[in-house]
């Protein structure tokens, strides 16, 4: 019995049937390079794509990762601005142009995540 939650599950029994499906040499190209860019032969992505079961995807996840560490730049960059307007001793040094650059820097960061947001929509 195949259980569509985890398709691994049927790793138990022997594979010993196989599929011919002919293709194209781009088409062949096409499926190899999708199946590394998820991790996966090209075995089991064909058999995953044609039981209905949900491709994993490793670029999406890089992206996810990339946003995550804007997030952080962005988080680090929002508690100095708020240690600046604290008045803390240690930002006494730190004037209206260290203030300028570091919000073209939030700026700048802000960008780079829209331009993420957007090839991840893609």
């Amino acid at each position: 019995m195949i259980d569509k939650k985890n398709p691994k599950t049927i790793k138990k029994e022997r594979r010993d049937k196989k599929l011919r499906v002919p293709v194209l040499p781009i088409e062949e190209a096409e499926i190899k390079s999708k199946a590394t860019d998820v991790g996966l032969t090209v075995a089991e992505y064909l058999r995953n794509l044609g039981l209905g079961y949900q491709v994993p995807s490793i670029v999406d996840n890089r992206q996810v990762d990339s946003l995550l560490k804007i997030n952080g730049d962005l988080g680090r960059l929002g508690g100095l601005i708020k240690l600046w307007l604290t008045n803390d001793k240690r930002t006494k040094l730190i004037g209206k142009s260290q203030l300028h650059l570091t919000l073209d820097s939030i700026r700048n960061t802000q960008s780079t995540m829209l331009d993420v947001i957007v090839k991840l929509k893609k």
